[in-house]
């Protein structure tokens, strides 16, 4: 059984998560084999528009934070993770074009559960988004990192105390990121492949130059967080202990509430970085 299963429908490919046991979670395995598919269907001269969707009660859990635990390290952090390769293998590691939103062709997640973490993050990089009733959605970063999914919100387009809700982790019904903008529509367990398929068939009955310009302009026009801001973000995500982010991890494996440090330094927490202190920075070093 594969771990990331792939089918053809004329020009439709649907990639589906095949990994119900752990609720889709995002470990090394399943990386990799969604940064071949994606690959598979970038490549294609036949396949025009993708279903993005997974096996069980979940879309995706986001990380797998049992790996995270056995490896010792974050995502992000290669300092003691393993490879990505099986033994034996020589191959190169993968950049999965779907994370670097460079395929030009549309994509349609069709969520079928719980939908957190970086599986929220997958999803959101969806161009249309279809869910079950019954899904759940959760932005994790603030209980998993230094800084919560400051993000998220910006790029839905949502108010701005409805952004503030989803980057404190703040759990979302199906119903609510409908209402707010977030999904284009919801349906029944038994019918979401049927309406994914249907939002497909409607893309490819489009002249093939306006869904691809139509595309383009689309994704041209999502808000992105200004320079500045993302430069921000960097100094926040490493202010505070770090060994917070195993502990949280631990926690989570371990069924356990979490012991937080919060600052390696306490006079840190009087110390937070801001856009007036970075502006203050770089007038003192002028």
């Amino acid at each position: 059984m594969a771990i990331v299963e792939t089918e053809r429908d004329g020009a439709l490919m649907v990639i589906r998560m095949n990994r119900p046991d752990r609720l889709n979670a995002l470990g090394v395995e399943m990386r990799r084999a969604l940064a071949e598919a994606w690959c598979e269907f970038r490549d294609s001269d036949d396949a025009e528009v993708a279903i993005f969707t997974g096996t069980g009660r979940a879309f995706c859990a986001g990380e797998d934070m049992k790996e995270s635990v056995e490896r010792g390290s974050v995502p992000g952090d290669t300092s003691s993770a393993p490879t990505n390769l099986r033994a034996g293998d020589e191959r190169p590691r993968l950049v999965n074009p779907y994370d670097q939103r460079s395929i030009q062709k549309p994509v349609i997640a069709a969520i079928n559960g719980f939908c957190m973490g970086g599986g929220f993050a997958i999803a959101e990089h969806a161009d249309l988004r279809v869910a079950v009733a019954g899904a759940v959605f959760e932005m994790s970063e603030a209980k998993r990192w230094l800084l919560g999914g400051y993000a998220h919100g910006h790029a839905g387009n949502v108010p701005h105390t409805v952004a503030t809700e989803m980057a404190f982790a703040f759990r979302f019904t199906a119903e609510r990121m409908h209402q707010v903008g977030w999904l284009n529509r919801i349906t029944e367990p038994e019918t979401l492949m049927d309406e994914a398929r249907s939002m497909a068939a409607h893309l490819l009955s489009l002249p093939p130059a306006a869904r691809v310009n139509t595309l383009v302009m689309m994704r041209a026009l999502r808000p992105q967080v200004p320079e500045a801001l993302e430069e921000l973000a960097d100094r926040l995500r490493g202010h505070g202990a770090l060994s917070d982010l195993m502990e949280s991890r631990r926690a989570f494996a371990e069924k356990r509430a979490p012991n937080f440090k919060g600052w390696d330094d306490p006079a840190d927490r009087y110390r937070t970085p801001s856009l007036e202190s970075m502006q203050q920075e770089r007038e003192g070093n002028a």
